[in-house]
């Protein structure tokens, strides 16, 4: 049953929100702003027949009762009470410098940045980490599940009224969205849990750095009706990667593919290998797909391989250039192959504007967003290149005399072959 503008909605507890006006619509249900305590909020109103209804909504209720796993995730904060035969939940509202992730996939809005691109990306996966972490699973993760920040590369997770402790089938009895869902529950052989969840973000991921769909080529293309059996076969019983490296059956159709076409060879050789993992391995064993601490590492390190030309902002991708070839920007500037500074767990460039955060200067943190360190030019000579400590703790570095020298914060620690530096609990080595 649809609400009516200016309808007043009782919420447990006592308090009453007003609705103002429509925002959308879905599967489930209908998306209403309405205002409560003098301030503004969205309201998911179920239109849907649930089989259980009374777990569903006890689900609902647990999950208020506890809280948000993350800041990132828009969840619920109130219950109303049932009404019309029906009832809903009021979570905050998307603010207005966010886009949903399908402009995104439309081509409707572009990131600002590949930093702020993949920022994006490590912020998705972070936030089902947390989720995960705390025992629970989404089952139901697609691409109406975000809103994206292009500017920043800032996230929010929306819709979480079907996260769920994890093993337990959801009581709304969600398997998913086509195209998202693993092949396993696509097949009716499980139930959504925190494994089907990593082939559905894997499926993000992909979707966010190819702009489509992993399993959709020239078999889609070549099926003369998309039927339910045929949907069954391509994304259940007989999935094939379109860039799987021992079955070319399901390639990517020149003319009406041409995203993956293009985007796929600009990417390092190290997450293609992850995607491979994900859909051709990952496919047939649940176990065998990236945890998000997995994606999260390659994301760091793709991160690190990106380079900006300091003079006009230009940017190249420097695993996809040979070792000690001369790095040539559109600008018509060049750059000698940078050195490159490495920890045992992470191999990062060091290359005028590089940053370096605190995930690769502080042990047992995985905070990829805080700066503590940037690599600058030297004023006098532009050829001497050194690292700029930004972080409150000392560092120091040992030169290859054996000379050890401290660095406090605002010092320069100077890029030179062979030199050790000791960061916050972490030892890393700087070479060519």
């Amino acid at each position: 049953m649809e609400l009516k503008i200016g309808e007043s909605i009782q919420l447990e507890g006592g308090k009453t929100a007003k609705v103002v006006s429509q925002l959308g619509e879905g599967g489930q249900g209908i998306v209403y702003s309405v205002t409560l305590d003098g301030k503004d909020y969205a309201l998911k109103w179920y239109t849907c027949r649930f089989q259980n209804k009374k777990e569903f909504r006890k689900n609902l209720k647990n999950n208020i009762s506890a809280g948000a796993p993350d800041e990132k995730f828009l969840w619920p904060l109130y219950l109303t009470e049932e009404y019309k035969g029906s009832f809903g939940y009021i979570m905050n509202l998307r603010p207005k410098n966010y886009s949903d992730f399908e402009d995104y996939l439309n081509n409707k809005v572009r990131f600002s940045s590949t930093e702020t691109f993949i920022l994006a990306a490590l912020n998705i996966v972070n936030a089902f980490r947390t989720l995960h972490r705390k025992g629970l699973s989404y089952q139901d993760l697609n691409d109406g599940n975000f809103f994206i920040d292009v500017n920043t590369g800032d996230v929010l997770v929306c819709d979480n009224d079907n996260v769920t402790p994890d093993g337990m089938k959801n009581p709304g009895n969600i398997g998913g969205k086509p195209g998202y869902m693993a092949p396993e529950i696509v097949c009716g052989k499980s139930h959504p849990n925190s494994l089907t969840d990593c082939h559905s973000l894997a499926v993000i991921l992909f979707k966010l750095f190819c702009r489509h769909d992993p399993l959709m080529g020239k078999a889609y293309v070549d099926s003369v009706c998309i039927t339910e059996k045929r949907e069954w076969e391509l994304y259940g019983s007989k999935p094939v990667f379109i860039f799987n490296p021992n079955d070319d059956s399901n390639r990517p159709v020149p003319g009406i593919h041409p995203n993956p076409i293009k985007t796929w060879p600009r990417y390092p050789k190290f997450l293609q290998e992850a995607f491979i993992k994900s859909f051709c391995d990952g496919l047939k064993d649940p176990n065998k797909r990236l945890p998000e601490n997995e994606w999260q590492k390659l994301l760091i390190r793709f991160r690190g391989t990106c380079l900006k030309c300091p003079h006009c902002g230009a940017e190249l991708c420097l695993s996809l250039i040979p070792h000690g070839d001369t790095l040539k920007f559109t600008c018509g500037n060049s750059y000698s192959y940078p050195f490159a500074m490495e920890d045992g767990k992470h191999k990062t460039p060091l290359f005028p504007g590089a940053k370096l955060y605190s995930c690769l200067t502080s042990k047992n943190i995985d905070d990829y967003t805080s700066v503590t360190g940037e690599v600058i030019m030297n004023k006098k000579d532009p050829s001497l290149w050194g690292i700029k400590n930004l972080s409150d703790s000392e560092w120091s570095f040992t030169t290859k005399s054996g000379e050890t020298k401290k660095i406090a914060k605002g010092s320069v620690i100077p890029i030179a072959n062979d030199l050790e530096i000791y960061f916050d609990g972490i030892s890393a080595k700087i070479s060519k």
